[in-house]
């Protein structure tokens, strides 16, 4: 046990203390050598006593001094516990715990109004039944379709505005809704409903030594605030997710996707209400300008967790400037290393498929790494393939000199750029340490691949590399909900506490212990 000392002309005090107390010295004859072991002293003074009692509390508060350890008397020092005669003691005061969202007493601004209104649906929908909440999911499923006519007006005029602003083409595709679009959402929302219950699910359980049962249960985290960027697709996603796992959702898109995601959430508020459920468990979060995103991330106490899904910029500033928890669903600049000992047919495949099959993702390649015992045969096959998949190469001095008038010249800001385009960063490493050490450096964490034969190399790699996946011969593709079997997924998270990787209905529960006794006491 260690023992701190308090600041000179400070009382320590075990029991209650009443500010109008005077806290007198140790008697004289109390006084003695310190105790070796460096006690705390602490002045008990009982109901009615006429003078404190001094307790050793090294020594389970044994009175009056005595040090049984040391075999004699001894008191604390003259600038450790003890006030002069007459002194009053300042009373203790707490911090008093934190208050859901203590400046909303300031103001109540239509951001808070809606967190608040989140905050109280949450608690509706936490204890529902699995039928409730999938009887929700399913009548959104019906009403995306029934209203495809009106979602996609509305996604027309957002498309308008981002062309007259000179959107590139590539966003705009990602803004876009379709009729056919609209269909395929609806069907992953149905999607949802298929997908295991994880509320209620018993993490792990025991009967303890003393009778007691216990439990550890999986629970909705409450209201979970969704930032995110362009595609109107992930306000259905997210707020199918959110509600099969029991939470309320706030919903903040960009501003581009702003009048179809307003319809969208009209859409699903009214298919939750249509079934008993509070509208309010879902939520366009109100406004476009970036206060309202801040007054999100300041609402500590109504939003329980935050997670941003979009570009590093989004995803650093939610990170840096929100008091609200956050999950970190990170940018993905992914590595292919091709090792000496790989088939080199194999290599190019999970090359091209990894980069060229869809560039603006996040479990795309943005950076392939080659071994130097391979690179003479690989590299000019690779440059063939990938300049035929109509990918840029960026390139260091071996990968120009494969390849004269095809390769850039590559910087540190290529091997730091996450591209989500036709781009690529290439070097050549000396070996597979060399390969491991390029990626600790420049990855985000997000996925990396190896392509061997040997299982040394495999196994070597997957143990040195710290990202949420390591694929040994496979496409970093493969990095998603859906391909891991979880079923949908809210986001990529590359940070390690909560949830690592791809994030599924379990990663949208927290747990809490349920305690089963009989009469137990302590």
């Amino acid at each position: 046990m260690g023992c701190g000392a308090p600041a000179a002309g400070v009382g320590l005090s075990d029991g209650p203390s009443r500010p109008a107390e005077r806290i007198a010295a140790p008697p004289a004859d109390r006084v003695g050598p310190r105790c070796p072991r460096r006690a705390v002293w602490s002045c008990r003074r009982g109901r009615g006593a006429r003078r404190s009692v001094w307790a050793c509390r090294m020594d389970g508060g044994a009175p009056g001094g005595l040090c049984r350890a040391a075999g004699r008397t001894a008191a604390p020092p003259a600038d450790r516990g003890v006030l002069p005669a007459g002194t009053r003691r300042a009373p203790v005061r707490r911090p008093a715990r934190l208050s859901a969202m203590t400046s909303e007493s300031a103001h109540s601004s239509p951001v808070i109004e809606t967190a608040r209104r989140a905050k109280e649906a949450a608690a509706v929908l936490a204890p529902q039944p699995r039928t409730a909440r999938d009887g929700a999911l399913l009548a959104i499923a019906d009403a995306l379709v029934a209203r495809t006519e009106e979602i996609v007006a509305a996604n027309a005029g957002d498309i308008a505005k981002a062309r007259s602003a000179g959107t590139g083409e590539s966003l705009v595709d990602r803004l876009t809704l379709t009729p056919e679009r609209v269909t395929a959402m609806a069907a992953d929302v149905r999607d949802v409903v298929a997908l295991p219950d994880p509320v209620g699910e018993v993490v792990r359980g025991s009967t303890l030594p003393n009778g007691l049962d216990l439990r550890q249960v999986r629970v909705p985290l409450g209201v979970v605030g969704i930032i995110y960027e362009a595609r109107p697709n992930v306000t259905v996603d997210a707020a199918a997710l959110c509600l099969k796992a029991g939470n309320a959702v706030l919903l903040r898109g960009s501003s581009s996707a702003y009048a179809t995601n307003s319809v969208l959430v009209e859409v699903l508020r009214d298919a939750v209400a249509s079934v008993g459920l509070p509208a309010d468990v879902v939520q366009l979060v109100p406004g476009e300008s970036r206060e309202s995103v801040r007054e999100l991330m300041r609402a500590r106490g109504l939003v329980d967790v935050l997670i941003p899904r979009g570009g590093a910029s989004l995803i650093r500033t939610v990170v840096e400037e929100s008091t609200v928890p956050v999950i970190e669903t990170g940018t993905g600049n992914c590595h292919v290393y091709v090792d000496e000992h790989a088939d080199i047919d194999m290599a190019l495949d999970i090359l091209i498929n990894s980069k060229a099959q869809r560039p603006s993702v996040c479990n795309a390649a943005e950076t392939v790494l080659v071994h130097a015992g391979i690179a003479e045969t690989f590299l000019p096959r690779a440059l063939e393939a990938l300049t035929q998949a109509g990918v840029i190469v960026h390139g260091d001095t071996a990968w120009q000199q494969a390849g004269p008038g095809l390769v850039a010249p590559a910087t540190d800001e290529d091997w730091a750029a996450e591209y989500l385009s036709y781009d690529i960063a290439a070097a050549v490493v000396q070996d597979l340490d060399a390969a491991v050490a390029h990626i600790r450096r420049w990855s985000s964490g997000h996925t990396e691949a190896i392509v061997t034969t040997s299982q040394a190399a495999a196994r070597r790699f997957t143990q040195l590399v710290d990202s949420t996946t390591v694929a040994v011969n496979a496409s970093t593709r493969f990095t998603d909900g859906s391909q891991f079997g979880f079923g949908a997924e809210i986001g990529i998270s590359t940070q390690k506490l909560h949830a690592r990787g791809p994030m599924g209905l379990p990663e949208l529960t927290s747990t809490k212990y349920v305690v089963t006794g009989d009469g137990h006491t302590r």
